[in-house]
């Protein structure tokens, strides 16, 4: 038959590969073994998240996540939400451990943004009770109140699915969040 003969006439002109193999099979989707995080970041949804042990200021904790190539997490759905909360759960060693996320409404009062300057989607929020309420501590000692969103604390009517508006100086621990760093390739075919 000719297409027989034309396949097989292609195929003797296909150069064979060598036996060097890819360290990784070819990019597929999100969840390729190809894509990865770095040591001590955890990869879910394709994202690599960081779980802080130090408990430093919102805008500390904003630099340690900026100097490891990552910034505080922005928290783009309910399904990255419910892992966070699950992640927190496990990874907290004080029931009263609170970590910033990389929202906040310090520019503007009122108006919450991302760390990367993205507004707050008004139908994705999950405060706490009345949160953000801006608070300014018992005797008004902080004149300008809770501008940073933190999640975290154990149990109780506190949990760990909501988020609070915090004053940014409080020393908490953090999440930091980036992207997936794709693996390396070796030439397959000469």
């Amino acid at each position: 038959m000719k297409c027989e003969r034309n396949f097989t006439e292609t195929l003797s002109k296909i150069k064979p590969c060598s036996t060097v193999q890819p360290t990784c099979p070819g990019p597929k989707v999100i969840d390729d073994p190809c894509y990865k995080c770095e040591e001590g970041w955890e990869l879910h949804g394709g994202k690599c998240y960081y779980f802080s042990n130090n408990k430093s200021s919102w805008n500390q904790s904003r630099d340690e996540c900026r100097a490891k190539g990552g910034d505080l997490v922005k928290i783009d759905s309910r399904e990255e939400q419910t892992f966070l909360q699950r992640r927190l759960r496990d990874v907290m060693t004080e029931a009263e451990d609170k970590f910033w996320i990389g929202l906040t409404d310090s520019a503007v009062e009122g108006r919450w943004v991302w760390a990367d300057g993205s507004p707050l989607n008004q139908s994705l929020k999950f405060w706490w009770g009345n949160d953000p309420d801006n608070w300014k501590g018992h005797n008004g000692e902080h004149p300008g109140g809770e501008d940073c969103a933190r999640m975290g604390e154990k149990g109780g009517a506190k949990d760990l699915k909501c988020w609070f508006d915090a004053f940014c100086s409080n020393p908490h621990r953090s999440i930091c969040e980036k992207a997936l760093v794709r693996g390396k390739f070796k030439k397959v075919c000469n």
